[in-house]
């Protein structure tokens, strides 16, 4: 900002010298620095005000953007929603339209019905399915436990 040398502070300070005198110098070189000290200090305070106030506007610009593609994300789920719904009424209205067909005259029991052979029993569905066929290989596990028989070799 000021291109001062140490040659031109000496004549500052020289003609500080005659005309404070030797008795108010230290005083008045005390003045000076805590008053340039509160510049700086206030100068700073502005800055940072500034930078404040530019970091407070970016904030804002990112807010919009985020609430922009909120936005978009809920239109396109609520898309989503409604194709979806559409779907599964079309497939209520063609599951209600095969009610009925291939159902038996009479009946099953209650053993047929229980272990689901009749033909018109629900099939299990896929995790059903995981879940008995991991009971089926731990009781095949323990069963190979109890009956499993060290041969010992030759």
């Amino acid at each position: 900002m000021f291109d001062i040398g140490f040659s031109e502070l000496i004549v500052i300070g020289l003609v500080a010298l005659v005309v404070v005198g030797p008795k108010r110098l230290p005083v008045a070189t005390r003045t000076i620095g805590t008053l340039l000290g509160r510049a700086q200090r206030y100068v700073n305070d502005v800055k940072s005000d500034i930078q404040r106030q530019v970091d407070l506007e970016e904030l804002r610009k990112v807010q919009q953007q985020v609430q922009g593609v909120g936005e978009q994300i809920q239109a396109s789920v609520q898309n989503v929603e409604k194709e979806v719904t559409s779907v599964t009424s079309e497939l209520s209205d063609t599951a209600n339209a095969w009610e009925g067909y291939g159902e038996p005259v009479s009946e099953p029991n209650a053993v047929t019905r229980q272990f689901g052979t009749h033909i018109s029993a629900p099939e299990p569905s896929w995790s059903e399915q995981q879940e008995q066929r991991r009971i089926r290989e731990k009781v095949r596990g323990r069963l190979r436990k109890r009956f499993h028989v060290k041969r010992l070799r030759d």
